[in-house]
């Protein structure tokens, strides 16, 4: 399956969550198990050789592919959540949208010393999340190997924000 009948499995949902957006949702692709199945290998075979020990998700659509990927790789799970979702001691980011502000936590203790940190999300937009997302990974003692997303949204320059970090995507738009 090529990247290209991946991509056309993602369905436009205009005017979600506001008009004039077009929403590419990604629950047409993860509903179909072999699609599934080929994203999760792709960013596996990616990965595979970098030494990652860690994969970092963030919520929540990132918890979805960041699972299998960490199982694959044999490693943990670090959830990047909203405020309030953690039950133990968190570091806490505030991060700009373009209305408004959100925050995100992680755990305290989420790293070993000299953790190498795979970031995965579903989709790369503006990239205010995932920004806020590496700095907390960072604050938590880990080191950011790279950004990794299953769509990016190319018109909206998200890959532009996050230099100097590696960035990869399956899909573009």
């Amino acid at each position: 399956m090529s990247t290209q009948e991946l991509a056309d499995l993602i369905r436009n949902v205009p005017d979600f969550p506001l008009p004039g957006i077009m929403f590419k949702d990604i629950t047409t692709l993860i509903g179909n198990g072999p699609a599934f199945k080929k994203v999760i290998d792709l960013l596996v075979e990616r990965y595979r050789d970098q030494n990652i020990t860690a994969v970092a998700g963030i919520e929540s659509r990132g918890f979805i592919f960041g699972a299998p990927i960490a199982l694959e790789l044999g490693v943990g799970l670090v959830p990047v959540r909203k405020p309030g979702k953690l039950p133990a001691d968190t570091y806490q980011i505030e991060y700009s949208l373009e209305y408004g502000t959100n925050k995100l936590e992680i755990h305290r203790d989420a790293f070993e010393p000299g953790a190498r940190v795979l970031v995965i999300d579903d989709l790369l937009a503006t990239g205010g999340t995932i920004a806020a997302a590496s700095k907390l990974i960072e604050q938590a003692g880990g080191t950011v190997v790279e950004l990794a997303f299953v769509v990016e949204l190319n018109f909206l320059n998200g890959r532009e924000k996050l230099a100097p970090y590696s960035v990869h995507s399956l899909i573009q738009y």
